[in-house]
């Protein structure tokens, strides 16, 4: 590949999507915000990513408009693209019936009606993280459990903040985790390695948080009173497509398998049980994979706007900047964290931030030689980390608008999330050095297996 001249003025793209887009969230978050609508989504991401793209082609005019076509198609054609928007639209399929299906509320109220009265928190942590993990959102699993949040704070004498940032933490643990969540799909396909790979150095990572934090909440309950959790309803075939699902993920069975089997037993038990018919099954296909329609476009204009970045030499000013701070590969490593972080903060949406940073640490770890594994596990630790903190991102608003409490009120208690950036600090620290040459056999064995 032709090494590109550096061009920082090949970046404007993503200052004049952050302007826009940052810029519109503040102020109609805080400046003057809307009655019954978070400011930071009341500018479209697509719209904003549309702006930007436009930027990007009125920019370098030595290239003529067909040959930036050319550039977008081929950032757009690349082959994990491809896959990650099928992946993507699968997922949406079995969100979508699922859910439908009750399968949700019936896997949190199952788990809920064994969990300990004295050890209702740190168990709702433990329950956050297996839902999350099986249904591949953090916000879905947000909104099934922070409503009992408010019985277990009440009846233990707990604070209700304190309640909800646990229940928080457990949700960006499974997400983090999840082999059908956007965030690990957009990590392990803009790097090009499997999920099961990734998930093994993610877990070796995110697992000591979660102990940690499981002990500090025992050592919280020890402390507090008993909670006074009423027998919630539940259909326990309708929990079993979620299990399955789980255990088909980890035993690292494909994830397009796993999906379409998924989502056919979720529509077997639906009908089964009499939570579906055959046209509400088709019905809630459908909007689970309109669902993700926003994230697919926004995939789509990211891989045209980063392709034409790059050409015009965007993304090897990035490495000369990286190479400038820093020549060792936990230099190079930080600078992924950062990167990643950065995009987060701007976007308040951790799939858009890996969309976004997924290219450029691509490069990055081409450069200092990281193992691809490592990347994609700290791309989305990283949007994770920070996802998981901002006030103003998704998880902690409709958590805090549920619970009636500020999103800056949980901050304090999100233990799990300041832990993982420790873990993911200390994981660069101490990673041992890879030969680049044993990272491309690896990956050549693998395509070719």
């Amino acid at each position: 590949m032709e090494k590109k001249t550096p061009n920082v003025r090949a970046l404007a793209p993503i200052l004049v999507f952050l302007v826009l887009y940052l810029g519109s969230g503040i102020y109609y978050e805080y400046i003057r915000p809307r009655s019954g609508q978070m400011g930071f989504y009341v500018m479209s991401v697509v719209v904003a990513f549309m702006v930007a793209l436009v930027v990007a082609f009125l920019q370098n005019p030595k290239l003529s408009f067909d040959e930036k076509i050319h550039v977008c198609a081929g950032g757009i054609g690349d082959d994990n693209i491809t896959i990650m928007l099928f992946i993507f639209l699968m997922a949406g399929a079995f969100s979508g019936i699922a859910q439908a299906s009750g399968g949700a509320t019936s896997t949190a109220y199952m788990l809920l009606n064994i969990i300990p009265p004295n050890f209702a928190i740190p168990c709702l942590f433990l329950i956050a993280c297996l839902i999350s993990m099986a249904m591949g959102t953090s916000v879905g699993t947000i909104t099934v459990l922070v409503p009992i949040v408010f019985v277990v704070a009440n009846s233990a004498g707990l604070s209700l903040p304190f309640c909800v940032g646990t229940v928080v933490g457990g949700a960006m643990f499974g997400d983090n985790l999840s082999f059908i969540s956007d965030t690990t799909i957009a990590a392990t396909k803009t790097q090009g390695v499997e999920m099961k790979d990734k998930f093994r150095v993610n877990f070796h990572i995110a697992l000591p948080a979660a102990i940690i934090t499981f002990a500090i909440l025992i050592a919280f309950a020890m402390t507090g009173g008993s909670a006074d959790l009423q027998h919630y309803q539940y259909n326990v075939w309708q929990a079993i497509p979620y299990f399955v699902v789980l255990l088909a993920s980890l035993c690292g069975i494909n994830v397009f398998i796993v999906l379409g089997c998924g989502t056919i037993l979720c529509g077997i038990v639906g009908l089964a049980t009499g939570s579906l018919t055959i046209a509400t099954a088709f019905s809630a296909m459908g909007e689970g994979t309109k669902n993700m329609f926003e994230t697919m476009i926004v995939t789509i204009l990211v891989a045209s706007m980063g392709s034409l970045m790059r050409e015009y030499g965007g993304f090897e000013w990035i490495l000369q900047t990286i190479r400038n701070h820093s020549r060792t590969r936990r230099g190079g490593m930080l600078g992924i964290g950062l990167l990643t972080a950065l995009m987060d903060i701007a976007t308040a949406n951790n799939t858009v931030a890996i969309v976004m940073a997924g290219p450029i640490a691509k490069d990055i770890s081409t450069e200092f030689g990281i193992d691809p594994r490592k990347t994609a596990s700290l791309i989305d630790i990283f949007s994770c980390i920070c996802q998981g903190i901002i006030p103003y991102g998704a998880q902690l608003l409709i958590a805090a608008s549920i619970a009636k409490i500020t999103s800056v009120s949980i901050i304090p208690f999100l233990f799990y999330q300041f832990l993982l950036l420790v873990c993911v600090i200390i994981s660069i620290i101490v990673d041992r050095p890879v030969r680049a040459q044993r990272i491309t056999k690896d990956l050549e064995n693998k395509k070719v297996s």
